[in-house]
């Protein structure tokens, strides 16, 4: 167990393939729109976020131009932009990366994804086995890591091959932009291992995280390496229990069996990922088990790749369930809800001062139970000293 000593680091999510009120269903649907991104990107700048991830994806708008186009319209807001080695040379993504941390003065993240859908694999022209995809990852980011680090690299590798390779210039933070990635396989793990400054799971139940979080810091330790650890999860919170048990069943109201089956077909047949495999096993495709552990919900999981778990509750029961989550060693969050742009000011403005973030006002729980506010607030300016019940 680890101690609780800090507040959790709290990203949002960019929708870049589309958004809506509910899974499954064209009903209030919102299509993929750049002014939609921004709209929702000035919120999590203004709301308290600390960053937004950016997905990547055959059906998602390119992430490195959208990052670049987000930095323009915030000001703090850090940008959690994907690498999948194997669509472009280590070079190349070095300049991308050190322009974009460039032009965004250090507000560069970097996710680094290997797997993906067979079907989009092939169509990005990589068809390397499962295991051989971190092998050659790890040759790509020797390249990467040094370009961006040294201004230059040089490897003769089975995958890479780098002959006096030069970037003219460096990135912003230094050494280079953090590496955040995610995988749940044998070879992923020992990857992250020895690449990897923050490993990200997808929203497991706390024993199967802290069973995964005890592997990679021992894949670690084993190469000298110091790893952090983040988590990606969907949140429904509402002022009660009952109101987000609510929305959650209304978030999947339109969703038909034979929708959810074929969803879970495709799921099968696509994708050798491990962890996707772990997700579609904490529901197994029923509507009748979808509470997973204490308010971890598996609904979204029914229709969507990836992250597939949400947290129902009120903020104080949220914020039980991610003090759970922190005691394993989680010190960031990677979070998101349907609609986007709406839940970003639900989750800000009803959870965040409980588990100690300021919030929209600056509003922050103290460790007495006050909630102290800095600056004016209210309609008058006053500024109060509210209860925490």
């Amino acid at each position: 167990m680890m101690a609780i000593d800090k507040p959790l680091d709290f990203l949002w999510f960019i929708p870049s393939s589309g958004d809506g009120a509910y899974l499954g269903s064209d009903d209030l649907s919102r299509p993929a729109d750049p002014g939609y991104f921004r709209e929702i990107a000035k919120a999590a700048d203004r709301l308290g976020y600390s960053g937004v991830l950016i997905p990547t994806g055959a059906a998602c708008e390119e992430s490195f131009i959208l990052a670049a186009d987000l930095a323009a319209h915030t000001e703090r807001l850090k940008f959690l932009v994907a690498i999948r080695p194997g669509t472009a040379s280590p070079a190349y993504y070095a300049r991308l990366a050190a322009t974009l941390d460039r032009v965004s003065n250090g507000r560069l993240l970097i996710n680094i994804v290997v797997g993906g859908s067979a079907q989009e694999l092939a169509g990005d022209g990589i068809f390397l086995p499962h295991d051989e995809r971190y092998d050659h990852a790890g040759e790509f980011f020797q390249v990467f890591n040094s370009l961006v680090e040294t201004g230059k690299a040089n490897l003769d590798g089975k995958y890479i091959k780098a002959i006096d390779a030069r970037l003219g210039l460096p990135p912003v933070q230094e050494p280079r932009p953090p590496l955040y990635f995610g995988g749940s396989s044998d070879a992923a793990i020992a990857f992250s291992g020895g690449i990897t400054d923050k490993y990200l799971t997808w929203g497991e139940p706390p024993a199967q995280v802290a069973e995964k979080i005890a592997k990679v810091r021992k894949a670690a330790a084993a190469q000298g390496k110091y790893v952090t650890f983040g988590i990606r999860l969907h949140f429904i919170v509402r002022e009660t229990d009952e109101e987000a048990w609510a929305a959650a069943d209304r978030l999947i109201s339109k969703l038909s069996d034979e929708t959810i089956a074929a969803a879970q077909e495709v799921f099968a047949k696509s994708s050798d990922s491990v962890g996707q495999a772990r997700m579609v096993a904490l529901h197994q495709g029923r509507r009748d088990k979808l509470e997973v552990s204490p308010n971890l919900w598996a609904g979204i999981g029914l229709v969507r790749t990836g992250a597939g778990t949400a947290l129902v509750g009120s903020p104080k029961t949220i914020a039980e369930r991610l003090r759970e989550y922190q005691e394993l060693g989680i010190d960031t969050v990677i979070a998101s809800g349907y609609p986007h742009l709406e839940e970003a000011y639900r989750v800000s403005e009803l959870l965040f001062a409980e588990i100690g973030l300021p919030g929209p006002h600056g509003q922050i729980r103290s460790s007495f139970g006050e909630r102290r506010v800095f600056g004016g607030g209210g309609h008058g300016g006053n500024v109060k000293i509210a209860s925490a019940s």
